[in-house]
């Protein structure tokens, strides 16, 4: 029988099968049917679609010459909006299901959607170390196009399809904050058309209170059209370092001891139960032992949480050294660990057999998993399942992981520590001076017998708030107003709504992200 009329009979076979089980049936039980037939193949269409674009647009230069004509459209539309009375909030023509966030924007079928069509780079000035990016360019395309160059920027969120406007609306953060702070750290300028259509350029010495207060505001103090971002240079290695410790005192201790370090370029850990966690440290380089590098993110290789967990199993410390740009997308493959804990996914995924015939065409896009995922599913994982990260102090820490072991009971548990500046906004320590926080990242199943999503999260929120941590908005939110802005600062950001008359333009914060406002 030829390859045709094989994968034909198959075609046939499957289709006989879903109509036998019902649609939907098979996309609750048997999703992952679905997921390696269909949208693993879509999903590397969109990156041949999107990397093809990206290269043809560098070639012909032309993103610098339309930027600015596909600015004055986004300005022609706002003052539409204005002309036809203001009736409705506006808010970006994106649809929800292509953002990263697990939350589903239901408030884009009843606002004014304006287009935004920015995802090229713009400019890459190396005289003055800063890259100027459209909001919509991702992190696996910015590293793809400035590592040839030489640069890197100082931090870069794991998943490749992490946006640049997402990651400065909302937040991101890496294994190299401790250094660096969060990604709004590394930024040094933004351009955004405004509720009158207007055009403005804010940085720390132009328009500065703008400026401090773009960062976690979710989109609702105007349209950002353009970044710029703070470049170093680029090394060809990573030499990172891993080591098991045992006992939560002894981790906590460890890890703190690390992140105080500057000549840690990365730092991070992994927990594997309340008591066992793997510290990593690492350090850009440009020579490695031949003998010990790993290039973990080639598409045979196996996911880099199991690959670190195995020096966990053999209680032995060591040594890579990883390809830069391998080791910022490490995560990537597996999306951390979510395809092995959402079973419907590709639970199987890193078995060896099916890593080298089609790990090449993992992970799936998140987009089109949140696409396809159905309301049963939705629900599904409203209920039993949990992606959080909670920012927190790190002299809490011992007592934030025992928090979340007692009311979550997921694991691994993602570490990564940040500095947080003092500065002006939504975010900032509760000193006058900047402090070590670190980022407790909880992605999947709770263990715990007593799991409800909203009242086990709101008991989490709680605990936030009380050790004055944050929590990040892309995630689900029970909160309540008040208990919002207990959280948050919010008096920057409520100034500037009232000067720039944004109340009438644009849904407060609170009112686009949190579940008790949405429902």
């Amino acid at each position: 029988m030829s390859p045709a009329w094989s994968v034909a009979a198959g075609l046939a076979l499957l289709l006989l099968w879903v109509r036998h089980r019902g649609l939907e049936a098979v996309l609750v039980h048997h999703r992952w049917v679905f997921v390696c037939l269909f949208l693993l193949p879509l999903s590397i269409l969109f990156d041949v679609y999107y990397q093809l674009r990206a290269r043809a647009v560098r070639f012909l230069h032309s993103a610098p010459r339309l930027h600015g004509q596909r600015v004055r459209h986004i300005q022609a539309q706002v003052r539409e909006w204005k002309n036809e009375g203001s009736k409705r909030y506006m808010c970006t023509g994106r649809p929800g299901w292509l953002t990263v966030s697990l939350r589903v924007g239901k408030y884009k079928k009843i606002h004014k959607n304006i287009m935004i069509n920015l995802m090229d780079v713009l400019e890459v000035d190396s005289e003055r170390q800063v890259v100027r990016v459209e909001p919509l360019v991702t992190m696996g395309q910015l590293t793809a196009h400035l590592n040839p160059m030489g640069w890197t920027i100082p931090v870069v969120p794991e998943l490749d399809d992490l946006t640049v406007g997402g990651l400065i609306m909302g937040t991101g953060i890496e294994s190299s904050s401790h250094i660096y702070g969060l990604f709004q750290h590394t930024c040094v300028a933004y351009e955004l058309v405004l509720a009158d259509g207007s055009l403005v350029r804010c940085s720390p010495t132009e328009n500065s209170d703008l400026f401090y207060a773009v960062p976690w505001s979710c989109g609702t103090l105007g349209f950002l059209v353009a970044a710029e971002i703070k470049m170093i240079p680029a090394k060809k290695y990573v030499r990172i370092h891993y080591q098991p410790v045992r006992g939560l005192q002894k981790i906590c201790e460890k890890f703190t001891e690390e992140s105080k370090k500057k000549e840690n370029s990365f730092v991070e850990g992994l927990m594997y139960s309340l008591e066992e966690a793997v510290i990593m440290t690492g350090v850009l380089t440009d020579e490695a032992e031949q003998s010990k590098i790993n290039r973990i993110g080639n598409y045979y290789k196996p996911w880099f949480f199991k690959h670190v967990e195995k020096y966990l199993k053999a209680d032995r410390t060591g040594i890579e050294y990883i390809p830069s740009r391998h080791y910022y997308h490490r995560h990537t493959r597996s999306i951390f660990w979510e395809l092995q804990v959402r079973s419907d996914i590709i639970p199987f995924g890193n078995n060896p057999i099916f890593r080298y015939l089609f790990g090449w065409m993992v992970p799936p896009k998140i987009s089109l998993l949140k696409l396809t995922q159905g309301e049963a599913i939705r629900k599904l994982y409203e209920q039993h399942h949990v992606v959080q990260d909670m920012l927190v102090p790190m002299k809490s820490l011992n007592k934030s992981i025992q928090t979340f072991h007692q009311d979550l009971n997921v694991y691994p548990l993602w570490l990564c520590p940040f500095i947080l500046p003092n500065n002006p906004g939504m975010v900032h320590p509760k000193g006058d001076e900047a402090e070590l926080y670190v980022d407790i990242g909880a992605y999947g199943e709770p263990k715990r017998k007593q799991f409800e999503a909203r009242a086990s999260m709101r008991q989490m929120e709680k605990f936030v708030r009380s050790v004055h941590g944050f929590q990040m908005l892309y995630a689900d939110c029970y909160m309540t107003r008040e208990e919002f802005w207990e959280m948050f600062d919010g008096s920057l950001y409520h100034k500037l709504r009232e000067q720039m008359n944004c109340k009438d333009a644009f849904p407060e914060v609170y009112d686009k992200i949190c579940k008790a406002a949405r429902h």
